[in-house]
């Protein structure tokens, strides 16, 4: 692996349909992606798709500071992989790895310059431990 890619994973005992739609849908975006409590997604647009854009405004809870995380899909295999580019330039890849009882999720990603690679893998795992918190306490009404 490059030395500039971070990667961080989550098991989740749900079916691979339910964990998809709460990754990918904005409805739940806004529930999960956040590192910790002083913070949250007011919105989310996604426009699923290989060349579609998306948009999260992620924003500190004390209204302190906000910002779009945002970029373009390079590729959207539903159930299976998502890859895009931030509008920074980095290069993300997700993995949805169905296995008997659950989902692994992975996430790799090219780390910025500005912070420390083990800073951002601390928040990245932080908002992906949050997904998993998420997905595991809800459920959906479509059962896969």
């Amino acid at each position: 692996m490059d030395n500039n890619v971070v990667e961080i994973r989550t098991f989740i005992k749900r079916p691979i349909g339910e964990v998809w739609r709460k990754y990918t849908l904005p409805e739940h975006i806004v529930n999960w992606n956040h590192a910790s409590d002083d913070w949250h997604t007011p919105s989310a647009e996604n426009d699923l798709r290989e060349g579609g854009v998306f948009s999260y405004r992620m924003a500190a809870r004390d209204g302190s500071f906000e910002f779009d995380f945002s970029g373009v899909y390079d590729e959207v295999i539903i159930n299976r992989n998502i890859s895009y580019t931030l509008d920074d330039g980095r290069k993300v890849f997700v993995y949805f790895i169905e296995e008997n009882d659950g989902v692994e999720v992975i996430i790799r990603f090219e780390a910025e310059s500005s912070n420390s690679k083990e800073m951002q893998k601390a928040g990245w795992q932080a908002i992906l431990d949050n997904f998993n918190k998420y997905v595991s306490s809800t459920w959906d009404i479509i059962k896969t």
